[in-house]
């Protein structure tokens, strides 16, 4: 099965996801700070370069999309038609690897916490976001 859009397209396409700064990402730092929580971002020295770093309780935030990190079951994840086998093998790898940082992390004495982007959309929004403070006191 061929690609719906052009190589320019796709190649345009794919270009303009980012890694830093999503959406979801930037809703709970906002969230957070208005909470009085204060962070640091994307540290290198740590596995994984988490997206937030709350040192004062020795806990990260991962916030991941769904579709890169393979949430099982969510409606936004959703196997391409085209280049199967290789998305596959792309989205398991990043499975293998953050579950390797996670540990590491653990291993380090880091709590871990992980959001996928459907728990931010808003019929979830409030629950997840209350659940991620009771979760890092």
């Amino acid at each position: 099965m061929s690609d719906i859009h052009s190589k320019a397209t796709r190649s345009y396409n794919m270009s303009q996801i980012k890694g830093k700064n999503t959406k979801p990402e930037l809703l709970v730092r906002r969230f957070l700070f208005s909470k009085g929580f204060r962070f640091r971002l994307h540290s290198k020295h740590l596995p994984g370069k988490p997206d937030i770093i709350l040192a004062k309780y020795k806990t990260v935030v991962f916030i991941n999309g769904c579709f890169w990190h393979g949430h099982k079951g969510c409606r936004y994840f959703v196997i391409p038609k085209t280049r199967t086998k290789w998305w596959l093998d792309k989205i398991s790898g990043n499975k293998r690897r953050d579950l390797e940082n996670f540990r590491k992390l653990t291993s380090l004495g880091w709590k871990v916490i992980n959001i996928f982007e459907c728990r931010l959309k808003s019929g979830k929004r409030d629950k997840t976001l209350n659940e991620l403070i009771s979760k890092i006191h």
